[in-house]
């Protein structure tokens, strides 16, 4: 896997990925940034929020279950000292469907969270406590 993040102005990168994508990342103006994207510790929540997300629908529709929509809300906490790395990071999956059953809700999110998800395990074995919680919401 490779990526590349060049500088264009500023605070404003724009990142690709080995697989062509872009993205715009951006720093406050406060830093020097023109607020033109997301911080670089968010697009790291948001990976983490996709990488998760990803696990869990795969998961449950493996299983059949009828899920028409997934949201993982993502807070995190950080250090107040430089670096401040996070500390804390809860991962709260809203899934939708008809006839959901939290059984299986329950182990997709478990699954994700202690065995595929790349960037929460790496992101917990490097110290950070990451939970995960979850709500059924019944189409």
């Amino acid at each position: 896997m490779k990526a590349s993040v060049k500088w264009t102005d500023g605070r404003q990168f724009v990142a690709e990925a080995g697989s062509g994508h872009s993205v715009v990342i951006d720093g406050p103006p406060d830093h020097g940034g023109r607020n033109t994207g997301p911080r670089p510790m968010e697009m790291l929540l948001m990976g983490l929020g996709a990488c998760t997300s990803f696990d869990v629908l795969e998961i449950l529709e493996k299983s059949r279950a009828p899920v028409s929509d997934c949201v993982a809300s993502i807070e995190a906490e950080r250090a107040d000292s430089v670096p401040s790395v996070f500390t804390r990071i809860h991962v709260h999956f809203t899934v939708s469907g008809k006839g959901l059953k939290e059984k299986q809700v329950k182990r997709a999110v478990e699954l994700s969270a202690d065995k595929y998800c790349s960037a929460s395990i790496m992101l917990a074995q490097g110290g950070v406590e990451v939970t995960h919680s979850f709500t059924i919401v019944e189409d």
